[in-house]
């Protein structure tokens, strides 16, 4: 199954607030915006991966991340409005999509490993993935013709699981799970092997962590 990925991504002014203790402010947007492009440019390279739409008004992000080959479309109020608002304009265009919804801040992502995630939700109608922690969730997917029903944020994991998605549960999909929201999660993520764009602003920004030789997805 050919899947398209929806990427929501809020203003780069106002993301990852939560990194404040571990990343100085000037490069917090910055940071976002790496993890942004990581992500997508691991989604795009995946074999099961029919293209990446990234829902997002901040023109840096949307310039950027059209260089990757993502499309961009604007912006809804709301994380969860963002993503159905994605899906509704994959499928004007593609009414017989499959789409996925996937955070923004998967800098360690591994195209192998979203392929094996984005195989295993074939199997049903609508499944997701829950985050490394076991509380909130990476990945929401849902076949042609069924909605996407998006309830990320906070403990979306039991959400998702009672509206009636199905939860993937691989081993070995570690890249997958590991979003990056504290100074914890950005040193897991840092020891999986974050992609170029992280790794090159790691290098560059002081009082940031050092990443770790990166290694390549797949």
């Amino acid at each position: 199954m050919a899947w398209t990925v929806v990427v929501p991504l809020k203003p780069l002014s106002r993301a990852k607030s939560r990194l404040a203790a571990t990343v100085p402010d000037a490069r917090r947007p910055a940071l976002a915006l790496a993890f942004a492009q990581d992500t997508v440019a691991a989604a795009l390279a995946c074999e099961s991966v029919r293209g990446v739409v990234v829902v997002t008004d901040d023109p840096c992000a949307g310039r950027a991340l059209r260089v990757l080959g993502a499309h961009v479309v604007p912006d809804a109020p709301g994380l969860n409005a963002a993503l159905a608002h994605g899906a509704r304009m994959v499928r004007t265009q593609l009414p017989g999509a499959a789409v996925a919804a996937l955070n923004a801040d998967l800098p360690a992502l591994r195209t192998e490993e979203l392929g094996r995630v984005l195989d295993a939700a074939a199997a049903g109608p609508r499944a997701f993935l829950a985050d490394a922690a076991g509380i909130g969730t990476t990945l929401l997917a849902a076949a042609a013709g069924v909605e996407l029903a998006p309830a990320f944020g906070g403990p979306s994991r039991a959400r998702h699981r009672a509206s009636g998605a199905w939860e993937i549960e691989l081993p070995d999909v570690a890249s997958v799970r590991q979003d990056v929201d504290t100074g914890e999660d950005l040193r897991a993520a840092l020891c999986l092997g974050v992609g170029p764009h992280t790794t090159a602003l790691l290098v560059e920004a002081p009082g940031c962590p050092p990443p770790p030789a990166y290694v390549a997805p797949g």
